[in-house]
C-alpha cells in the first residue's frame, strides 16, 4: 500500500467534523425558520390545581404571605421576582400598572432573597403586591415548576393554573398574550355567580 492509499481516508476522516457541523447548522436553522416561539415553555401545571405550598410573609411588611386557600374565588397573579434579578427590575412598571385592576389579586413569590433587600427593591420602585410569599431556599419554586425568575402564573377562580408566562412582561405580551387569558378567566368566574 502506497502513502496514498493510507492518506485518503484520513483527508475523508478530516471532513468528518465539518459534515457533523453542517448537519446540526441545519438543525438549528429548521428550528429558527419554523415559525415555532421558542420562548415558550410548556408547563405540566396547566390546568392543574396550584400546589399546595404555604409561604410565611415578607418580614417588615403588613401583607400576608402566600397561602393556597387564598386563590379560591378570585382570578389571581402569582409573579416570581427577586430584588437581585434585573429582568424583574425591568418588568416591574408594568406589574404596577397591572395592580391597578382590582379584578386580579397579585400576589409576590420572593425567590431566593434577602428580606432587606426585597423591602428596599419595593420601596423603591412600589408594592404591586396584594401578599408576598417568601420563598429562601428555592423549595417552593420548584413545586411551582419554575425556570427561572421573572416567571407569573395566572390562577383561575377554582384554584387551578391557567397560564404561565416565562421570563419578564412587555407591554405587547401583556396586551396580546396576558389580558386575553384574564378576561376569558374572568368571564367564566362571572358565569359562575350568575
Amino acid at each position: 500500500m502506497s502513502k496514498a492509499d493510507i492518506r485518503r481516508p484520513r483527508r475523508w476522516l478530516m471532513l468528518l467534523p465539518l459534515a457533523a457541523f453542517l448537519a446540526l447548522s441545519g438543525v438549528f436553522l429548521m428550528q429558527l425558520l419554523s415559525g415555532r416561539d421558542t420562548s415558550t415553555v410548556p408547563s405540566a401545571l396547566i390546568d392543574k390545581p396550584v400546589p399546595q405550598v404555604t409561604l410565611e410573609p415578607l418580614e417588615g411588611l403588613d401583607l400576608p404571605g402566600l397561602d393556597p386557600a387564598v386563590f379560591e374565588g378570585k382570578v389571581s397573579l402569582v409573579n416570581v421576582w427577586g430584588s437581585w434579578c434585573a429582568p424583574c427590575r425591568a418588568e416591574h412598571p408594568l406589574l404596577m400598572e397591572l395592580a391597578s385592576d382590582d379584578r386580579v389579586y397579585m400576589v409576590g413569590l420572593n425567590y431566593k432573597d434577602k428580606p432587606e433587600n426585597a423591602r428596599r427593591f419595593l420601596g423603591e420602585l412600589g408594592n404591586p403586591y396584594d401578599a408576598i410569599g417568601v420563598d429562601r431556599t428555592g423549595r417552593a419554586a420548584i413545586e411551582w415548576g419554575v425556570y427561572g425568575v421573572p416567571e407569573t402564573f395566572l390562577i383561575g377562580p377554582d384554584g387551578t393554573i391557567r397560564y404561565k408566562h416565562v421570563g419578564p412582561f412587555t407591554g405587547d405580551s401583556i396586551r396580546s398574550e396576558l389580558m386575553p387569558r384574564v378576561e376569558e378567566v374572568l368571564a367564566e368566574l362571572e358565569a359562575s355567580s350568575e
